[in-house]
């Protein structure tokens, strides 16, 4: 497909996702300085995480939270302003049935959920459970990626994998729980990863920038221009949320982007590149299974000084933004060679 662009039309489509990203930086530049006097207005913060998943006091990240006093006094929810800008953008330029209504309909039931779980937890501050029950946020996260998965299938005829290198694969109705897999996956990873200022908005800005070039490659415009409108709203986000933050996007935030990311991943056919261009979130996930599995079965030893491993290098003396800036090159760079794969691999 990629040999059949002609030069004019990839230059028409990259200046229509190009305004599609800029109207959602402004609007939510303007959205911004309204969620910021109601959030501290109102309070809309959580104390330093107190319990590790596993039950036990999380006195390294604890002490690593409370030791900043920027960390004591931070909104959280800032998603409302990113999830917010996205879909009124999408909605008012860009909305397509066959590419942009399944990734909105997941990212805000996705965060419908995110922001339940934010508002309980302003409830008791500080402590592992805060929150929604786990069981019961996974399962409505797993209900919203189940109901996607059956919508990709069913209304939309797709029916087939492409593994890089090795062409499509025909799967049938396993595409559905795959599909969940996929979304519910990629959706905790991120909000795993969202702990430092900037961390998670640097590393989604080049995850959907990936995938907008990929997009734009496969001449899926209205995908492209619904990756745009992310980034434009994440770099306003991200122009805040530097070291030290003045908020934080809260579950309202990771979990609606996650399950976004996770679509933008089906839709585009390029599953496998999903584990290359977000091979950050892969590693912060995989730092706290291992972490969870090491305790279990070593009564309590922990491979890492704290999990996820981004807590570690910091309890390790690395400054929150060293971390933070070297996580985003490693970022950039996974989601280059994943455009490259993309192009050679079969996937446009």
């Amino acid at each position: 497909m990629i040999d059949q662009i002609s030069l004019p039309q990839l230059e028409t489509d990259i200046s229509k996702v190009l305004a599609i990203g800029v109207f959602a930086f402004v609007l939510a530049m303007i959205f911004t300085p309204i969620y910021t006097w109601l959030a501290y207005r109102y309070r809309w913060w959580k104390g330093p995480r107190s319990e590790a998943v596993t039950g036990e006091k999380a006195s390294v990240v604890f002490k690593q939270q409370s030791q900043d006093k920027n960390k004591r006094r931070l909104p959280t929810m800032a998603g409302i302003v990113i999830v917010g800008s996205v879909a009124l953008t999408t909605v008012l330029l860009n909305l397509s049935r066959s590419q942009t209504y399944l990734p909105l309909a997941a990212m805000l039931g996705a965060g419908v959920v995110g922001l339940f779980d934010d508002v309980v937890s302003l409830k008791s501050r500080g402590k592992r459970t805060a929150g929604l029950n786990f069981k019961i946020k996974f399962s409505l996260i797993f209900l919203v990626a189940l109901l996607g998965g059956l919508y990709f299938y069913y209304k939309l005829g797709y029916d087939s994998i492409n593994i890089t290198f090795f062409g499509n694969i025909s799967i049938g109705w396993l595409l559905i729980p795959l599909f969940t897999a996929v979304v519910v996956s990629t959706a905790n990873a991120v909000n795993i990863t969202d702990g430092l200022d900037g961390l998670s908005g640097g590393l989604l800005i080049s995850a959907y920038g990936s995938y907008a070039a990929i997009a734009l490659l496969q001449e899926h415009i209205g995908i492209a221009g619904f990756c745009l409108a992310v980034i434009g709203a994440l770099l306003a986000y991200v122009w805040f949320n530097i070291y030290p933050a003045r908020f934080m996007m809260g579950d309202v935030g990771s979990f609606s982007l996650g399950t976004g990311l996770g679509v933008i991943a089906m839709l585009t056919d390029t599953v496998p590149l999903l584990i290359l261009i977000g091979g950050i979130f892969v590693l912060e996930a995989g730092s706290s299974m291992v972490q969870i599995i090491s305790k279990k079965l070593k009564n309590g030893k922990k491979i890492f000084l704290a999990a996820p491993v981004h807590h570690h290098f910091v309890a390790l003396g690395w400054p929150e933004t060293k971390v933070t800036m070297r996580f985003w090159v490693l970022g950039q760079v996974l989601g280059v060679l994943g455009v490259i794969l993309a192009v050679v691999g079969g996937h446009v």
